[in-house]
């Protein structure tokens, strides 16, 4: 593949990350730099990052030694390789992901920045209040609702059906990364601030298609080229809600509503494999971040039961 073909993958998996995690600026001027870097080198040496196996990464790696780079430069590297590996996975763009079993110099692992239930409440809210009209309010106070309900991914969220809600189904069929299909239940709030959203919905494309305007197959449609509510406009919302609720828009974005509901459900005694399968995680190693939340369980359960601590 062409260096120009990497650079627009490159750019499509930015973008992308900047919708869904909320990554700061010079978190994504360092992802650009970092994966220019490594495509380059991947070109004058015969390959490419679409198509590099894992004998090509690790000789980008030995690379950045050989140069006499810090071990904190290498380790963040390698960890932008893999975060853009592991979309090219999710995305369809490889079979395969190369960097899979890489260990590199290794650094801690951070843990996904969460909320508070009372700060999701405040949240939701919010979502309820903010609009220019009440069809903008409910379908905001839809978007919240489902998201903190499924712990979906921006991306599923934004291009969710509208025939998929239809008939307040206690279950939701949700094709995730990788063409795969989950089934996630939902909540009696998030069905009933969908009802809400639906009857506006339904008069709002009723008046469009007397004007000649075609049915929308989305839950929330818009007037992009892809005909849903982009990525990027739901992020801008998810901030300016943040703002309304009066908590620091930074600490809010879709990904972190994302792991409010695994953080929740955890804590409230749900399986990790449970967990596994409503975040459509293709293995419980990703989803084991989460096993703070059960640390944090198991001490306090000690704390209060064992009869030593008690004393």
């Amino acid at each position: 593949m062409a260096l120009s073909d990497d650079n627009r993958q490159i750019s499509t998996f930015l973008e992308a990350i900047a919708a869904e995690n909320g990554a700061a600026r010079n978190t994504l001027l360092a992802y650009g730099r970092d994966l220019a870097h490594a495509a380059e080198w991947l070109s004058g040496h015969g390959s490419a990052l679409d198509s590099a196996g894992r004998d090509q990464i690790e000789g980008y790696l030995v690379s950045l030694d050989a140069e006499g780079l810090s071990r904190a430069t290498r380790a963040r590297r390698l960890s932008s390789l893999k975060q853009y590996y592991r979309f090219a996975y999710d995305e369809g763009w490889r079979t395969d992901n190369p960097v899979l079993r890489i260990d590199g110099p290794g650094r801690s692992q951070k843990l996904p920045g969460t909320l508070s239930e009372d700060e999701v409440s405040r949240l939701l809210d919010a979502a309820r209040a903010h609009g220019r009209d009440a069809g903008e309010r409910a379908r905001n106070a839809c978007l919240f609702e489902l998201l903190y309900a499924t712990g979906l991914r921006v991306s599923e969220l934004v291009t969710l059906p509208q025939a998929a809600l239809r008939g307040s189904p206690e279950m939701l069929m949700v094709r995730g990364k990788g063409n795969k299909d989950r089934l996630v239940p939902l909540s009696d709030p998030a069905r009933a601030a969908v009802a809400i959203w639906l009857a506006h919905r339904d008069r709002d494309e009723d008046l469009a298609r007397k004007k000649g305007v075609p049915p929308s197959r989305f839950l929330f449609p818009a007037r992009g080229a892809e005909g849903h509510l982009s990525r990027v406009r739901f992020h801008t919302i998810v901030k300016q809600v943040a703002a309304r609720a009066g908590l620091d828009p930074e600490r809010v974005s879709p990904h972190v509503l994302r792991h409010a509901f695994a953080t929740h459900l955890l804590a409230g005694g749900a399986d990790l494999r449970v967990i596994q399968t409503l975040l459509g995680h293709a293995d419980l190693g990703t989803t084991e971040i989460y096993t703070h939340v059960l640390d944090e369980r198991l001490r306090q359960l000690v704390m209060d039961h064992h009869p030593l601590a008690r004393r």
